[in-house]
């Protein structure tokens, strides 16, 4: 290895590196691109809420006392305002002396 070489073999060398980088990264920003447009996006969301509503659905069919136990809480949850005025006693009205 020569200490001082050919000035015109380095600077070839180091167009060499910088085509080969310059490559790899418009690569990776097409990949990057790619994975996040949003019609990429959209379809991964799609699949994925369908996996898991699949995995639910296998888990209800598996466990039903379990799911209709869980719709019933719920369902109670959702109807709790109401459900509190069934049973609050109302107040009778009190009348309101005016004496002048």
């Amino acid at each position: 290895m020569a200490t001082n070489p050919d000035p015109a073999a380095q600077i070839a060398a180091a167009e060499h590196d910088a085509t080969i980088a310059r490559e790899r990264l418009s690569r990776t920003v097409a990949q990057l691109q790619d994975r996040l447009s949003p019609k990429q996006i959209a379809r991964r969301a799609v699949r994925d809420a369908g996996d898991r509503s699949t995995a639910a659905v296998d888990t209800a069919r598996r466990n039903p006392g379990t799911a209709a136990g869980l719709v019933a809480c719920a369902g109670l949850f959702l109807a709790r305002h109401r459900i509190a005025s069934l049973f609050r006693r109302r107040r009778p009205k009190q009348s309101v002396n005016k004496t002048a």
